[in-house]
């Protein structure tokens, strides 16, 4: 089964309708691992996205471009 097409336009609606709220992030670092973490997204740029992290161990923020959650690198969700 073909998956339905996404673009670049509906990720970036999506990640701007997560603006400003907690979200739960899933990292495919290869190899069969993964990362995950909640946080809040706190920016939104017009070629990536910030989250900060709840974890007192993480310094600082992550970036992400919208071409990761696109290809399925990176996955947030709403909590």
């Amino acid at each position: 089964m073909i998956k339905p097409t996404k673009n670049i336009s509906d990720v970036k609606r999506m990640v701007n309708d997560c603006r400003a709220s907690r979200v739960a992030v899933r990292v495919n670092l290869g190899r069969n691992k993964t990362m995950d973490f909640s946080g809040v997204l706190s920016g939104i740029y017009p070629a990536l996205f910030t989250v900060k992290p709840d974890d007192e161990d993480f310094l600082g923020k992550t970036a992400y471009s919208y071409s990761d959650v696109l290809c399925g690198n990176v996955k947030i969700k709403k909590i």
